[in-house]
């Protein structure tokens, strides 16, 4: 996984320098606006590391959104039990009656 990763930026890299390398001409318009082909590129790109740093912080939101689930869950659980405990330990205190509490 690592090489193939590795080999994505190396073609990406060569794809950055032969873009910018070979561009000519103008007419190139975007939303109304005359750009250089060279600022489309640029353009492009930064639309593109934009997405991947979304897709970035979708991912870590949702883990830490799923951690604070289970942690919720995990305490939520420990609290029943707490309270299941205290309650045992009540109906005890009342089992045994008011001369025995002072043990």
């Amino acid at each position: 996984m690592v090489i193939l990763g590795l080999l994505l930026i190396a073609l990406g890299a060569v794809a950055i320098v032969a873009a910018v390398g070979t561009v000519e001409g103008t007419g190139v318009e975007l939303l109304g606006t005359d750009i250089s082909p060279l600022a489309l590129f640029f353009i492009g790109l930064g639309a593109g590391v934009a997405i991947l740093w979304g897709f970035g912080l979708t991912k870590w939101g949702t883990k830490r959104t799923l951690r604070q689930r289970r942690e919720s869950k995990r305490l939520s659980e420990l609290s029943e039990k707490l309270d299941e405990r205290e309650a045992e330990r009540r109906e005890e205190e009342r089992e045994r009656g008011p001369d025995d509490r002072s043990l």
